[in-house]
């Protein structure tokens, strides 16, 4: 057993509802009965529903459509399947299962190559990666696919409220990504049309019963802001010289990444090794995403980037939260080099 209190380091695949939102929807729980329903209970529900799809929309500062879905998973599909859309190379699981064949390349420090946009079709581009935090250009992404009669699909699953929306015509979010709920989401979409109906709820284009709770608790978590970025910006920095002055590497180090999220690599000891061993030393970290770091599969992600299968198997994820601090850092620091000063002399 570890000696050490747990030190939570995996913010990117799922961090803590934040309080304010669980009271929030401890509050909405009172509101039982189905928004979808004439009496008087249900119009009640409906109005708090539709008050948290506002607060949502405003929060992020859309302007056009909210359809609530139970993750950015769905949101995906909802947006995707069937469209046969140009993905990048370096998209989430989620985004590869529904798009066409047809891939966008990246260079090497992970961003998509311009000059591969090209077409009317529609294209799916993540504004955040989820596994090294690099941040595409997703703005001059967005005037090129537009400038081609394109559509743009963007997955901010990783930044939606930590930075702008970009210019797209549909984007998918995350509760549990942020402080929210996990099993809620959204898909923002500008014109409808660009969707297929299903029937239901949802204005049609989602069945089941709407999660009230879940929705308000999205809506505070998100309302609660990021004032604390700048200092995930510190301690990711302390973080990156610490890996490299240990003979590691920082995935991407060049590139323009999102505050709570590094990759890096500790050449020699594969990542499953890794994680057991910061496991057991009271730390949760993952290789990649939570999606895929089960499987031991080489990251597609560093593969699309030009690494080779032993290098990209000695990769780890490290991403941090509102409460991550300074002792978090220290503590992840000194079993990283106890780690590999072992592998080193064994």
């Amino acid at each position: 057993m570890p000696s050490h209190e747990r030190i939570y380091l995996d913010h990117a695949a799922s961090t803590p509802i934040i309080p304010a939102a669980r009271e929030a929807m401890a509050e909405a729980m009172l509101r039982w009965a189905n928004p979808s329903s004439p009496h008087h209970e249900g119009r009640a529900a409906r109005a708090t529903l539709e008050d948290a799809r506002a607060r949502i929309a405003a929060a992020l500062d859309w302007d056009g459509e909210v359809i609530f879905t139970s993750g950015a998973s769905e949101a995906i599909m909802l947006g995707l399947r069937g469209t046969g859309a140009m993905a990048s190379s370096v998209e989430h699981d989620a985004v590869l299962a529904v798009a066409g064949p047809k891939r966008l390349p990246v260079t090497s420090d992970g961003h998509v190559d311009l000059s591969s946009v090209s077409g009317n079709g529609r294209f799916a581009v993540q504004s955040v990666n989820s596994e090294t935090g690099v941040i595409q250009p997703i703005q001059d992404i967005a005037a090129a696919v537009h400038s081609a009669g394109g559509i743009l699909f963007a997955d901010c699953s990783q930044s939606a409220g930590k930075l702008a929306l970009p210019e797209a015509d549909m984007i998918s979010v995350s509760g549990h990504k942020l402080g929210g709920p996990p099993g809620m989401g959204a898909l923002l979409v500008r014109n409808l049309g660009l969707l297929s109906p299903t029937g239901g709820q949802e204005q049609g284009y989602r069945r089941g019963t709407e999660n009230l709770p879940a929705a308000v608790g999205f809506a505070t978590a998100l309302e609660a802001g990021f004032g604390w970025m700048e200092n995930a910006a510190r301690l990711r920095k302390i973080l990156d010289e610490a890996i490299v002055s240990t003979g590691g590497l920082v995935v991407a180090s060049a590139s323009n990444r999102l505050a709570t999220i590094g990759s890096y690599r500790m050449p020699g000891v594969a990542a499953s090794s890794q994680l057991i061993n910061f496991d057991m030393a009271g730390l949760a970290v993952s290789a990649g995403s939570a999606c895929s770091s089960g499987t031991l599969k080489t990251s597609h992600v560093l593969t699309a980037m030009g690494w080779d299968d032993r290098s990209a198997s000695e990769v780890i994820r490290v991403s941090f939260g509102p409460k991550t601090n300074d002792s978090d850092i220290a503590r992840f620091i000194d079993v990283w080099r106890s780690i590999n000063a072992r592998a080193k002399a064994a």
